[in-house]
C-alpha cells in the first residue's frame, strides 16, 4: 500500500455522519494517513457520529495480519515491535502499530508517547504509529483499541502490530484483537512460573524469550517447552495418576480452555519458543517466519475464520454493553430513581440489587426478568 488509494466510487454517504465526518470518510477512503489519524481520534474520543463512521468504513472489509505482542513489564515489547517493523519495511511492506500505554491520571492520555518509545520509526512514511491510553482497562488493551484496529485493517495495512500495556495484570483481551499472539518473556524474575500463573500459557501462539544474551535464557526456553508439553498433555503421557491427579487430563482441560478463548479452532499447532535480542535484531527473522507459519496454519485449518467470527461476536457484545451503559446513565428517569433510592439504601429499606432491578425495569420494560429468576423472589 503505497501512495494514496482511490476513493470507493459510487457509494452513497451513510446517514448520521454529518458534513465534517463525510469529508473525513472521503479522505480515509482515499488512503490519506492524516485522514486515518483523524478517524482514530474520532473513534477513540467517541465524538458524535463515530459509530456511523465505523459502520461506513467496515462495510468494505479488509483483513491485514494482526499480531499482538504482550508480556510483563521490562520484557522489551516496544523494542521488539520496532525491530519487527523495520524488518517488514525492509521487505517493502507497510506497518501500523498500536502501542497501549498506562493512562495519565491528569490528562487521561497515554503516559508514554510513540515519539518517545519508537522515535527512530516516526520518520518512515511506511510506518504508522499510534499510542493509546489504557483508560483503566484491566485486560491490557484500551476499550477502543479493537475499533482502532478495525480502522487500520480497513485502511489497508498488510501488518497491524498491537502492543499491550504490560503492567502485570492478566492481559487476555489480546486474544480478541489479534490473529497471532506473541508472548514475550525475559530470562530473569521467574517468568516461566509467572506466565503460567497469569494465564499467558493459555493465550500464546508463539513464545519469545527476549534479551536472550543474558544468563538463564536457555533454562527459560526449556522451562517453557516443558510447560507447553504439560499443557498439551504430551509430556509425562505415560506417567500414571498420582494421588488421584491425572496430568494428562490436566493438559487436555487446559487446551480446551485455550480453544474456547481463541475460538473453536483445530488442534495441531505446536507453540514455538524462540530467542531474540531485539536491540540487535537477532532472532527477528525467525520470529517473522513463525508468525507467517502460524498464519498459514490458521488459513489451512479454518482457524483464522473461526477467530474472526469469535472476534466479531465479541465486538457486538462490546458495542451493546457500551450503548446500554450510555443509555442507562444518560436517562433522566434513571437518574431520578438513583437519587431517590440511595437514601432508601442508607435506611436499609432498599439494597443496591433491588434498586438496580428497578432501573433495569425502567430501561427494558416491565417484562424484564433478572437471568435465572423464574418468578417473584424465586430462583431458577
Amino acid at each position: 500500500m503505497s501512495g494514496e488509494r482511490p476513493a470507493e466510487g459510487g457509494r452513497a454517504a451513510p446517514e448520521g455522519l454529518g458534513l465534517e465526518n463525510r469529508a473525513l470518510l472521503e479522505r480515509f477512503q482515499a488512503g490519506k494517513k492524516m485522514g486515518l489519524a483523524r478517524a482514530i481520534s474520532l473513534v477513540e474520543n467517541e465524538h458524535p457520529g463515530f459509530q456511523a463512521f465505523l459502520h461506513a468504513v467496515l462495510t468494505t472489509p479488509r483483513f491485514g495480519n494482526r499480531v499482538g505482542l504482550t508480556g510483563p513489564p521490562g520484557a522489551g515489547k516496544s523494542t521488539l515491535v520496532a525491530a519487527l517493523s523495520r524488518a517488514y519495511r525492509e521487505r517493502g511492506e507497510e506497518v501500523a502499530v498500536v502501542a497501549v500505554d498506562p493512562t495519565s491520571p491528569y490528562s487521561g492520555g497515554a503516559l508514554l508517547g510513540d515519539r518517545i518509545r519508537m522515535n527512530d520509526l516516526t520518520t518512515d512514511a511506511g510506518i504508522f504509529i499510534r499510542s493509546m491510553a489504557s483508560r483503566g482497562s484491566l485486560g491490557g488493551l484500551a476499550t477502543t483499541t479493537k475499533e482502532v484496529l478495525d480502522l487500520m485493517d480497513a485502511f489497508g495495512f498488510p501488518w497491524v502490530l498491537v502492543e499491550t500495556v504490560g503492567v502485570g495484570q492478566t492481559e487476555l483481551e489480546i486474544t480478541g484483537a489479534a490473529d497471532t499472539v506473541v508472548v514475550i518473556l525475559v530470562p530473569e524474575s521467574g517468568d516461566a512460573i509467572q506466565a503460567m500463573k497469569a494465564g499467558l500459557m493459555e493465550i500464546a501462539d508463539i513464545f519469545v524469550v527476549n534479551k536472550a544474551d543474558r544468563p538463564g535464557a536457555d533454562r527459560l526456553v526449556k522451562d517453557l517447552q516443558l510447560a507447553i508439553h504439560l499443557k498439551e498433555g504430551s509430556a509425562l503421557r505415560d506417567v500414571p495418576a498420582h494421588h488421584g491427579v491425572d496430568l494428562r487430563r490436566v493438559g487436555v482441560l487446559a487446551s480446551a480452555r485455550a480453544r474456547s478463548t481463541k475460538g473453536d479452532e483445530p488442534e495441531g499447532w505446536e507453540i514455538p519458543v524462540l530467542k531474540t535480542v531485539a536491540q540487535t535484531g537477532e532472532g527477528v527473522p525467525a520470529l517473522m517466519e513463525a508468525v507467517a507459519r502460524h498464519r498459514s496454519f490458521l488459513e489451512a485449518t479454518g482457524g483464522l475464520e473461526e477467530r474472526r467470527k469469535a472476534r466479531a461476536a465479541g465486538r457486538v457484545r462490546d458495542v451493546v454493553q457500551r450503548e446500554l451503559r450510555r443509555a442507562a446513565w444518560s436517562s433522566h428517569k434513571v437518574q431520578q430513581i438513583l437519587e431517590a433510592g440511595v437514601d432508601d439504601i442508607a435506611a436499609a429499606s432498599e439494597t443496591p440489587y433491588s434498586l438496580a432491578e428497578e432501573i433495569l425495569v425502567a430501561l427494558l420494560g416491565p417484562g424484564w426478568r433478572r437471568p435465572g429468576v423464574t418468578g417473584d423472589g424465586g430462583g431458577a
